[in-house]
Parts: structure tokens; sequence; C-alpha cells
């Protein structure tokens, strides 16, 4: 058998490279998945080796084994990045990469639409740090450039919003920020590189939460920062500064889930669809917010920037009181509730961001619901629905 490498890979499509991307085999004695590699300590031969260990492929747990070295390289071919980073968590992700690109008196400029722990990480850690932050109105596009100031040093977007689905026109605020000579910073947790990718639309620094579809399953906590060219130097130094790692286990397991991640994202996006499209039916429903609906207002730019959709999304209920909601979500059978989204099993929670938004105004008709929609089959998701709307009309 040959071989494959990047450079041979570069005309194969994704589901191949998933597939193929950071294993080798002959260096595993044969076996098809690199194992887990647990250590601290990386013994050198002799004294020259070990005064000349900087620059060696391991020398040091912290700067990776080859079990991070072949998530590393894989994540970096997928996102056609210049290189990769692994950290604990997807909100560890975003800090290491927010810290590469700020330091103390920098500004920085938020979408309003962002994750919350993000909000909670410049309100609190950065602001002591000494950055400024700004939220701004997602929907701003290249009008972000009357926020920049001659200290703006950085932009995070994220596309769709992480709870109200607003899409960012991710290339023109690029083009303004690089103008202001400003990082770009994207949580493309939703999208994947599959879906987006990030790098390719002028992003430098593309943070992923493989906590969610990497892993597939629910059973480990990671991030990933992905680097163009240009910051990749400057992120592995912050990250080395803070030696931010993930676990070999949780590590191994991204490995695994990432040769089956297409099959799987696709299957969430069709499930997806057809959950959003039959709630969007519903009496109970004002309206759905999923960029991939041609109602949706952002349905446009996510048409032209975006190759398909996750099975995250939320809708708008008519207005109802807490009681039946709560009649509605306690009774459901198949949808968990719980704060993640991306595995296998389907999820839902309520939201409200009245509470933290302040560069727009969040003041939806009725009661809003997030649902990740799982591998279930669809009629019976549909089914465990059918009778919590039932519950809800009985409470309202």
């Amino acid at each position: 058998m040959t071989k494959s490498t990047p450079q041979s890979r570069k005309k194969m499509r994704a589901r191949t490279k998933l597939v193929h991307a950071g294993r080798d085999p002959s260096e595993q004695f044969g076996f098809v998945n690199t194992p887990i590699y647990r250590g601290s300590t990386v013994l050198q031969p002799t004294l020259a080796a070990l005064e000349q260990r900087h620059g060696k492929r391991f020398f040091y747990g912290t700067h990776g084994t080859p079990t991070t070295e072949a998530l590393e390289a894989a994540w970096t071919e997928i996102a056609g990045a210049a290189g990769t980073v692994l950290t604990p968590s997807g909100l560890a992700a975003i800090s290491v990469a927010l810290l590469t690109a700020l330091k103390a008196g920098d500004h920085l400029l938020v979408s309003d639409s962002a994750y919350l722990p993000t909000r909670t990480f410049c309100d609190g850690f950065l602001a002591r740090m000494g950055v400024e932050t700004t939220y701004y109105d997602p929907l701003i596009g290249a009008g972000i450039e009357a926020l920049m100031q001659p200290n703006t040093r950085a932009v995070l977007v994220e596309a769709p919003g992480s709870q109200s689905f607003e899409m960012q026109d991710i290339p023109a605020i690029a083009e303004v920020a690089h103008a202001k000579n400003a990082c770009v910073i994207m949580d493309n947790t939703w999208a994947t590189p599959l879906f987006f990718p990030p790098h390719e639309r002028g992003v430098d620094l593309a943070v992923e939460a493989g906590t969610k579809y990497l892993s597939g399953h629910s059973d480990l906590l990671l991030g990933l920062v992905s680097a163009n060219e240009q910051w990749l130097a400057p992120l592995r130094e912050t990250f080395d500064f803070f030696a931010m790692c993930a676990g070999p286990e949780d590590v191994f397991l991204a490995l695994r889930g990432l040769r089956s991640m297409d099959l799987r994202l696709r299957e969430a996006e069709r499930q997806g669809f057809a959950l959003a499209r039959w709630l969007a039916a519903r009496p109970e429903v004002s309206r759905v917010l999923h960029p991939g609906l041609e109602d949706h207002p952002g349905h446009k730019i996510w048409k032209r920037d975006f190759t398909g959709a996750s099975g995250l999304f939320s809708v708008i209920l008519k207005p109802a009181p807490k009681a039946a909601i709560a009649a509605l979500l306690d009774g459901l059978e198949l949808f968990g509730l719980g704060y993640s989204w991306g595995g296998f099993e389907s999820l839902v929670i309520p939201f409200d961001c009245k509470n933290y938004r302040t560069a727009t105004k969040w003041a939806p008709e009725g009661p809003a619901l997030r649902f990740s929609v799982g591998l279930e089959d669809i009629e019976d998701l549909r089914d465990d629905l059918d009778k919590g709307f039932a519950r809800l009309r009985g409470q309202a």
C-alpha cells in the first residue's frame, strides 16, 4: 500500500481526508490508529541530545506527543490552516486565541451574539488584564469600520450566533479588520471546517469546540485553535506559555470521532432541516431560527459562504407561561435537557439573551428553545415533541 500524504490528499474530498489525515500506521507497527501516549518525560540518549532538545519532534509532554501531533496534523489539513494547537475545552481554545492577539491596552470587538462564556472571559479576565471590549451588532458587516479604534487589535466573530443564530458577513468584516491590522478570530464550532473553511474566508485564528461534532458522543472535552501562516508562531508561543494541554484520552477519542465526522455532520444536517421545517409548521411556533431556511434573514449569507448546516437551531414559541414550557420540556422522553450539542443524542434548552445583550435588543415574541438534533429516528423525535406540545397546550 502506498502511503498518502497531505500533498497527495489536496485534491481529495473532505470525507477521504478525514479517514486518512493525521495517521501513519508505518510509525505505529502497522496499527491503524495512533495509540494513546501518556507521559511527561521524554528520555534523550546523550548529553548533547539533551542540550539540543529544543526543536526536536518530542522533548516534553506539554509540547506534544504522537497522539496530539496526529490530531493537530489532521485538523490543520482539514481546516486549511498552517498549524493547530489543542486545549482542554472549547472555552480554553477561545481564551488562548484571544490572548494570542491581545495585550494590555488593546481594544477588542466581539459579536453581541457570541457564546456567553466568551463574554464572561472578556468582561472578567480581559478587563482585569487591561483590554477593553466593545460588543457590536452581528449584522453590521463592513459597517464595523466605524467601531474600529487605533488600538483595536482583534475582532471576534461567530456565525451563526450561539443561540440567536444571526449570520455574520465574515469576509466583509475580515477585509475591514485586516486593513486596520486587526486579527480576525472566529468561533466556527457550528459549521466546522467541513461546512465553512475559515481561513479561506479571511479568518486568522479559528476556534472549534471538539467537544461537539468532532467528538460526536458527548464523552470528552476538547478545544482546537487553527492559525494561518501569519498567526501560527504567536499562537504556538502563547500556547507554550500556558501549557494548556488536552488530555491524551480525549485526544484519542477525538481522533476516533474525526473519521466519521463528515457522515455524522451530514446526517445531523438532514435531521436538523427535517425537524426545523416540521416545527415551522407547528401552530405553537412563531418562527424558526435556522440560517439554512429560506425565510431566515441571513439565508443569503449562509448560502454564499457555507456548504452545509449542522443540527443546531432555535425556535421562538408563541407566548406561553413558564408552567406550560416546563410541561413541554419535563415530559420529553428523547430530548435531554443539557448544555451541549453535537452528540448522537438530541437535546433542548430554554434560553433568554436579554440579560446580557448590550449592542442589540433581544425581545422575542415568546419563549425561546434551542434544539440539537441527534441520530434518533426523526419520526420518533416528532412524536416526542408532538406529545410535548399537547402538554403545553394543556397548561396554556
